[in-house]
């Protein structure tokens, strides 16, 4: 879960720091005073687009940090341990925006990606907009948010992998049957080329073998004085050589060491350095002695790399790679030779993955029919409650014709709606009003989020449009929603507010020309205050104080426990 957010230099706010905790969060404050803005900062630390037009006026860079509690959350402990990045059960996500444009992430101490950072906050948060009843008309939102509530993410990888290889064949046949018409004049091309490299005869152990011998050979000269004059050094005969001077320095010493036995060790050095100076000079005369200045030989060379070189400009390569060109060539000619194999083939596999995409497209059918069954209840069941009564909702699973081994599958998800009784189910966007569409909307967040296994919710302003009595009940669902992880709820209802294990009020203060936003956890008072605001509006009596403080102790009094077993996917 979340447990702390620090934001500096973000819009309006300087500087906010908020430590929470587990069950339901609500933020409550006036119009304008940046209660969204938390949640567009927790965004951006999740990997959400920025530039810098969000950073605070004045200032250079925006930070953003917040810390999450992993100890229980399996997966993605075993997530940041594959990258190295796991720290005992904590997880540290911080978002640097500079000035300049430039954006940083990091992963607990560690630098990382935006798309690091998606793919650990999907497993972290879940954010539902105050917007998003409007993507709720697209037809690809609907198909998610059914797959989602029933689980599908097995059957659905299975039919995109499906798909996906089946594509991959089609494409390969495709540009097969293609080639006949240029493959005469490949052949022709490959076959010329393949005799050029087969007439080289070499392999890379062989290409290497020649630069190391030319360069040998090219600077024999130079390698030959160096040498005769490194013996001459190490072992001359006028007695000045290395080799004479050790020795009779330690012919001196080993007498001297009969007298004073600290001259022992310098004696070993000195031995151990005559014998390495005397096979040095083994060494070296015999590599001397094979060197072999031959003018011939060095204009083989020549010749030879300069073919490899004129080759290797030819495949865009380089000389140590023309083996593999090579190889790559032959198997080309080889797939050319026996196209008609490789296209029987090919056939053969195309219709054998579009039978096995078939296959698994129908289960996801038959597992989408069942989820959308059930999800249809839900939805309906929620209708009644939120001011739609005699509403009707149902989640159709329609076969697409044009399906050709899709990635999702073979079906169109279509929801319908009745908002009043009698009336038969059609497209949400023929018959929904915008209220009637934000409670749906509102209906399937909560019961969608229900189903999924992500320990903080966060809700920003779904509760638009409503009040009253469906406003508690909505109240109660996020409530519901709250037993056993976090949800956050930015709110201007005082009977979603009044639900909250704990509440934060958002306040915007000014001062001369300059603006603040902070944040401050209220205590029990200080709740019952903030709540008789939402309540009465600018005068605030003492009658309306004592409703806010009653609303607060029946949300205490009337709620029961709510154990919530995973819900079983279709199976």
């Amino acid at each position: 879960m979340l447990t702390h957010i620090h934001i500096s230099n973000l819009a309006i706010v300087d500087e906010i720091d908020i430590e929470l905790e587990p069950g339901m969060t609500t933020l409550t404050g006036e119009t304008g005073a940046g209660k969204s803005i938390l949640v567009d900062a927790l965004g951006l630390v999740l990997g959400d687009r920025a530039d810098s037009a969000v950073i605070r006026h004045g200032c250079e860079r925006a930070e953003i940090a917040a810390g999450f509690d992993i100890a229980g959350n399996r997966s993605v402990s075993r997530w940041l341990q594959e990258r190295d990045m796991d720290a005992d059960g904590e997880c540290q996500l911080r978002r640097v925006i500079n000035r300049s444009g430039r954006s940083r992430g990091y992963i607990n101490g560690q630098a990382a990606t935006m798309n690091l950072l998606r793919e650990l906050g999907e497993q972290l948060v879940d954010i539902h907009g105050q917007h998003e009843h409007q993507s709720l008309l697209r037809t690809p939102v609907q198909r998610q948010l059914l797959d989602a509530f029933g689980g599908h993410h097995k059957a659905l990888e299975q039919v995109a992998a499906l798909s996906a290889d089946w594509r991959e064949a089609r494409a390969r046949l495709d540009t097969l049957v293609t080639n006949d018409t240029e493959r005469d004049a490949r052949l022709d091309l490959l076959r010329y080329q393949l005799q050029e490299l087969d007439a080289l005869g070499m392999t890379s152990a062989d290409i290497t073998s020649i630069d190391e011998e030319y360069a040998r050979q090219a600077n024999a000269g130079q390698l030959l004085s160096a040498c005769q004059a490194g013996l001459q050094r190490l072992d001359a005969d006028d007695g000045e050589s290395a080799n004479s001077l050790v020795n009779h320095t330690l012919d001196e010493l080993r007498e001297l060491s009969t007298f004073d036995s600290g001259l022992q060790e310098t004696v070993a050095l000195l031995t151990e350095a005559a014998i390495n100076i005397q096979e040095g000079i083994t060494t070296l005369r015999h590599y001397t002695d094979g060197l072999d200045l031959d003018p011939e030989r060095l204009h083989w060379l020549e010749q030879r790399i300069g073919l490899l070189h004129d080759l290797a400009r030819k495949h865009h390569c380089k000389p140590v790679e023309l083996p593999d060109v090579e190889r790559r060539l032959r198997e080309e000619l080889d797939s050319i030779e026996h196209a008609d194999e490789h296209r029987a083939d090919l056939e053969t596999r195309v219709s054998e993955l579009g039978s096995a995409w078939s296959g698994a497209a129908a289960e996801l059918t038959r597992r989408r029919k069942k989820a959308a069954r059930t999800f249809s209840k839900e939805i309906t069941a929620a209708m009644q409650t939120l001011g739609m009564a005699g509403g009707i909702f149902e989640a159709r699973v329609d076969q697409r014709k044009d399906a050709a081994c899709s990635a999702n599958g073979q079906d169109d998800i279509v929801f319908q709606v009745s908002a009043n009784k009698g009336q038969p189910p059609q497209a949400l966007a023929q018959v929904a009003s915008g209220g009637e569409l934000s409670r749906i909307s509102l209906s399937i967040q909560v019961i969608s989020a229900g189903s999924e296994t992500i320990p903080t919710l966060i809700f920003d302003e779904v509760d638009s449009g409503i009040g009253g009595g469906v406003a508690e009940i909505v109240g109660r669902k996020l409530r519901a929603l709250a037993n056993g992880r976090q949800v956050l709820c930015v709110t201007h209802l005082p009977q979603v507010a009044a639900l909250a294990h704990q509440q934060c009020q958002v306040i915007k203060s000014t001062t001369g020309e300059t603006t603040r936003t902070r944040v401050s956890r209220l205590d029990s008072q200080e709740r019952i205050d903030e709540i008789a605001r939402m309540l009465g509006g600018v005068k605030i009596t003492q009658q309306t104080r004592d409703h806010a403080e009653e609303m607060i102790k029946m949300a205490i009094e009337t709620e029961k426990p709510v154990k919530r077993s995973p819900r079983k996917t279709s199976a």
